[in-house]
């Protein structure tokens, strides 16, 4: 097992994820398993009962593990499937530490962060590090673990002591570390300044690691000078000094790692015999292509999301990068704005005027809306009224977790008439009760009490999600919610035209809702999130579905799609397939057409910058 631990400094939020996620990528192109470890310094045991506006999203995994959001950047761009265990926080490191002390599995020592809660993080990454990630159930060869926080936090110092010995431990060919550091470049002066980026080395070497590469992070590109001024003071030779700078899309980040010799430093490094001195011709080719299609898409497709975190655009990153993906494939860019729910309503019209009707403004003029997930009673009202709008304009609209919530009251109050229907989560009294609390519902307790995790949806009958889907029976998605449609009221409900297309095994959860197509053109909800399995090469199909009907291909798209299953010989289809799907289907209902052409990356011409 090799394994590549990636730290960050100066600042937060440098993009240590994006640069982990990328060395696997590259690594995985050149025939390697990888697997991915987080490691964040908190206390508490997962990112649960985080609110949105403190860490961003929480991610989920199949396991039902709640994970930081860039274990999210892992499965997207690696395609694996993680397990909670490849999350790793302070909270469950002291958690099996105190647990084995109270069963005496210390035979009376004292214990003391060194060695016994060093001990259990190298313990923990050892074995994480052995579990399959990718469906062939092979074993990992690479191991990318990414050091939450930054270097001198000192919520992170144990887990830089447990690498300090643990680079001794599995020897020096074995282990290898990469500092992500920011080189701010002020506008008045325009210089590079290297002093951040020199103070945070020195502070990681004082702690027992030298940084074997680093990586730059700056807005503009960086000339040799300064790569040989962060040379000579940090240490390392002046061809391991990377620098990323700002760029179209995180799509091109390992496309330049892998320019800049990544692969070669790597392979030589860690003795991995990958760093060939010619890349085959297809090399990362499909990843290229990804890159070149998003910068010279020309055409736009504006999207409203109404949601409850708008301030942290973090809170809705799968939200986001599934409607990205989406969009990509139909050669749109992608124009998100994001609407305060709670602007749409009534009560906001009162006491600030120009801010309603601003929210309004945006709402109306967009291709499609979405209503993602969230809890509590804000901006309830505001994401009904979306909903309500979306369903009598025929405007393209999909619902996610709470969104199907809200679009069930709304149904059930503007079409059934039942004025008082709300969900027990803010009106226990309500007289129309269509959405409660689930039995899993531990009220006493809030962090993992949810329904978590992967379960199979079944699909009743025929619908466009089905067909979305490629007409299967029954499908896997992940869960994360306390609250769904009661069943007591299904039956009446879709009487009145609102149809459950898919439910559990059991058949008494509703996981997803629409409106027949005669009456609406794309009107759907689904209670599970299919954002968290949204990858590059194969969008979500119920965000896709949005953007088609955004951009008006919906139902040619449908009648292509059935006519072009192309499948490999065993069956599934391969990368390779996948893309030549793309292309087909793009060029069936005839987008390719109104959209700039992109040329293969070894025969293009320098075309202007697009600002991401």
């Amino acid at each position: 097992m090799k394994y590549i631990l990636v730290t960050g400094g100066v600042i937060s939020g440098i993009g240590k994820g994006v640069i982990a996620s990328s060395i696997g990528t590259i690594l995985k192109h050149c025939g390697l398993h990888v697997t991915s470890i987080k490691i964040d310094p908190y206390i508490n045991i997962d990112a649960g009962t985080f609110s949105p506006f403190e860490h961003g999203e929480v991610f989920v995994l199949d396991d039902g593990g709640e994970v930081d959001l860039d274990l999210g950047n892992y499965e997207r761009f690696l395609d694996v499937t993680l397990h909670r265990a490849n999350n790793i926080t302070t909270g469950k490191i002291y958690q099996q530490v105190i647990e084995c002390e109270r069963k005496g599995d210390y035979l009376g020592k004292t214990v003391q962060v060194v060695p016994h809660i060093t001990d259990a993080i190298q313990e923990w990454v050892i074995n994480v590090a052995k579990v399959p990630v990718t469906d062939d159930g092979k074993e990992p060869e690479v191991c990318i673990i990414e050091l939450g926080g930054t270097i001198g936090d000192i919520e992170g110092m144990p887990f830089v002591e447990a690498f300090r010995q643990f680079q001794f431990r599995v020897s020096h060919e074995s282990f290898c570390c990469v500092h992500v550091s920011l080189v701010p470049q002020p506008k008045s002066t325009g210089e590079s300044k290297t002093k951040p980026t020199q103070a945070s080395v020195k502070e990681l070497r004082g702690s027992g690691l030298s940084p074997d590469l680093i990586v730059c992070r700056s807005e503009m590109p960086i000339i040799d000078e300064v790569k040989q001024k962060i040379s000579n003071f940090c240490h390392v030779k002046p061809d391991r000094v990377i620098c990323i700078h700002d760029c179209t899309s995180t799509y091109r980040v390992p496309l330049m790692l892998e320019e800049q010799g990544l692969i070669q430093f790597i392979g030589e490094r860690l003795q991995l015999n990958i760093a060939t001195p010619a890349r085959p011709k297809k090399f990362m080719w499909k990843w290229r292509d990804l890159a070149d299609r998003h910068d010279n898409v020309r055409k736009v497709v504006e999207i409203a999301l109404v949601g409850k975190y708008t301030q942290l655009e973090d809170a809705y990153a799968s939200v986001t990068k599934a409607l990205q993906h989406s969009a990509l494939f139909v050669n749109r860019r992608l124009n998100l704005s994001y609407i305060e729910a709670t602007s749409l309503e009534e009560a906001t019209k009162i006491e600030n005027p120009v801010k309603y009707h601003q929210a309004w403004q945006i709402l109306c003029r967009s291709d499609g809306v979405i209503v993602p997930g969230g809890f509590g009673k804000r901006g309830m009202e505001g994401k009904i009224a979306a909903v309500t709008w979306c369903r009598t304009t025929r405007k393209p609209f999909l619902g996610v977790c709470l969104g199907l919530q809200a679009a069930v009251i709304e149904f059930t109050r503007n079409v059934m008439s039942w004025k008082d229907a709300n969900t027990t989560e803010i009106d226990p009294e309500s007289p129309y009760p269509v959405v409660i609390d689930m039995p899993e519902h531990n009220s006493g307790q809030m962090g993992g009490t949810m329904r978590l995790g992967k379960r199979t949806t079944i699909f009743h009958g025929d619908s466009i999600l089905k067909k979305l889907y490629g007409n299967v029976g029954s499908i896997d998605e992940r869960h994360r919610h306390r609250y769904e449609v009661n069943p007591e009221f299904v039956d009446k409900i879709e009487k009145a035209g609102l149809h459950f297309v898919g439910r559990d095994e059991s058949e008494t959860r509703m996981e997803i809702m629409e409106l027949p197509v005669s009456t609406h053109p794309y009107f759907v909800a689904t209670q599970y999130h299919p954002e968290y399995i949204s990858r590059p090469l194969k969008p979500s199909p119920p965000y896709l579905g949005l953007l088609l009907a955004a951009v008006g291909k919906l139902q040619p798209y449908l009648n292509n799609a059935m006519a072009s299953n192309t499948t490999s010989e065993d069956g599934e289809n391969s990368d390779d397939d996948i893309v030549g799907i793309l292309r087909r289907n793009i060029s069936n209902v005839s987008l390719s057409a109104t959209s700039t052409p992109v040329t293969p990356s070894h025969l293009s011409v320098k075309s202007p910058t697009v600002t991401d």
